[in-house]
């Protein structure tokens, strides 16, 4: 058969040579372009981004780029979370659909054949990812549009350009980053409570300045700190030292002990 196969090939050389090159097209024309390798992270990688991102039973967790499904059917089977893992590559779905099986977590693990860039992240509590540079800058804009403050991103290996994490950890090795949300605070907004006053607020990502306009004064802020929703600064009034803390909620700030609050000024 195999000498026979032979005389057939050589005497149809010419029309071999084309069905080979368009079945390679077609085949390269059904392989959905990947935007990150695929490089499964180390299982102590994992459990430790899990933790960082304090994953709690009940949340819904997002794994980008998830690979043979691993981080999100750990999230599911010993966080108790409801993960969502999505990739471009149809045979590594179908190898985490088989894990999160395997480990009897196919009503929490769920995978889906999508790209990241489509896939509807601001429900989620925690996002995690192992992607690329590139990817990771690409994808900033719409975690910090689309996402609620306080929500947890942890990435393996690869940070956010000049958005400095929230922590960062070697695993083994591997570089392990964190970030949380922050709230968007930039601008002028109305105290109210036992003093009236008005605060402008600088912010890059997590990390805000500002000043206090109090009685004709420009009074500069202390100590100004967000994570995620909760914020936090210190001022002068009278010169006594006052400190404040809150949760912006939208265009409101809400004192902790409802002693204060705020709206963005016009």
């Amino acid at each position: 058969m195999q000498g026979l196969f032979r005389v057939c090939a050589a005497s149809l050389g010419p029309i071999a040579a084309i069905m080979a090159v368009g079945a390679t097209a077609v085949i390269a024309q059904q392989q959905p372009r990947l935007d990150v390798p695929y490089v499964p992270t180390p299982q102590e990688v994992v459990d430790r981004m899990l933790q960082l991102g304090k994953v709690r039973t009940g949340e819904y967790h997002i794994d980008l780029g998830s690979g043979d499904g691993r981080i999100a059917v750990t999230s599911a089977s010993k966080h108790g979370a409801r993960s969502l893992g999505v990739d471009l590559n149809p045979v590594r779905i179908e190898e985490a659909r088989a894990n999160a099986k395997k480990a009897n977590v196919s009503d929490r693990a769920i995978f889906e054949l999508k790209n990241l860039f489509e896939t509807d992240i601001g429900k989620a509590d925690v996002v995690t990812m192992y992607l690329l540079p590139s990817v990771n800058l690409e994808l900033r804009p719409k975690v910090l549009r689309d996402m609620w403050p306080g929500t947890r991103i942890v990435s393996h290996a690869f940070d956010m350009g000049d958005w400095t994490p929230d922590h960062r950890e070697s695993v083994i090795g591997r570089t392990v980053y964190l970030w949380i949300v922050p709230a968007r605070v930039e601008g002028r907004w109305a105290i109210e409570g036992s003093h009236q006053f008005t605060v402008t607020l600088q912010q890059k990502y997590q990390e805000i300045s500002g000043t206090a306009e109090i009685g004709g004064k420009s009074v500069p802020l202390r100590d100004a700190s967000l994570s995620g929703a909760e914020i936090g600064f210190a001022i002068d009034i009278d010169g006594m030292p006052y400190r404040f803390q809150g949760i912006v909620s939208g265009d409101r700030i809400e004192g902790r002990r409802n002693e204060w609050r705020a709206a963005r000024a016009k």
